[in-house]
Formats: structure tokens, C-alpha cells, sequence
């Protein structure tokens, strides 16, 4: 029992930073909307859950391809591992930012992270619950 606990609580926390990491880089490319020549970017949020899972992978820096992009966050994945998010009109100054499917995606985002912050805190409330006595209510 406290084996499988641990692990749904390792996963869901894995789970937890890739959500806060995918939200970092899609509010980098919102950032980015009039940079010219910016290519805004994405993550494999279930391929790198695997990983993470599985692997244990230690993720590096991701560095910027132009000195006008935004810095990287420490702890960002790495740059082979990230994706380039496909644009569907082509822009004069080469910026493939398209806002309405960044915020589209923020907002799923933001909606997945509070679910899985609802299911750690239920898991924990239980256990918690679990290990109270007959007496203590």
C-alpha cells in the first residue's frame, strides 16, 4: 500500500513540475509574440511524463537561438527535447507565435495543474484520514 502510494504521489508530482515547466515555456512564447524570427516552441507533455517517470532524466538548459529572445529558466528542458510549435499563417518577420493557441493552451494547462494539485492533496487527506483512529473522528 505505502509503495503504490509513493509512486502515484512520485508521478503526480512529475506530473506537477512538467505542467509548471510547459507554463513557463508557453508564457516564453507569448513573450516572444513580436520578436521577430522567434520560433515559438512546445513540449511532448506525455512523452516527457515518461520519462520523467521512467528515466529519471535530469533536464539541462535550454538555450535562446537569438540574444533578443527571453532568458531560459533554470531547470527548463532541453532543447533537443523540445518541439517547434507548427504555426498555421505564415507572418512577414518569420514570428511563428500564433496568441490564440498559446492562451488555448495556458488555460488547458493551468486547468490540468489544479486537477493534479486536487489529487495530491485527495490522496494525502485520505492517507491522513486513514491513519487517524476509531477515537480521534
Amino acid at each position: 500500500m505505502q509503495l503504490r502510494l509513493t509512486q502515484a504521489l512520485d508521478f503526480q508530482s512529475q506530473a506537477l513540475q512538467l505542467r509548471s515547466e510547459r507554463q513557463r515555456l508557453i508564457a516564453s512564447n507569448i513573450a516572444n509574440a513580436d520578436t521577430p524570427g522567434y520560433q515559438a516552441r512546445e513540449m511532448d507533455f506525455a512523452r516527457a511524463l515518461r520519462e520523467a517517470t521512467g528515466a529519471q532524466a535530469v533536464a539541462g538548459e535550454m538555450a535562446t537561438s537569438n540574444p533578443q529572445h527571453m532568458a531560459p529558466v533554470a531547470g527548463a528542458r532541453d532543447e533537443a527535447e523540445l518541439l517547434y510549435a507548427s504555426h498555421s499563417q505564415d507572418s512577414v518577420d518569420r514570428n511563428t507565435v500564433d496568441l490564440e493557441r498559446e492562451r488555448h493552451s495556458a488555460v488547458e494547462n493551468a486547468v490540468k495543474y489544479e486537477a493534479t494539485l486536487r489529487f495530491i492533496n485527495s490522496s494525502v487527506r485520505n492517507m491522513l484520514d486513514a491513519m487517524k483512529g476509531p477515537n480521534q473522528g
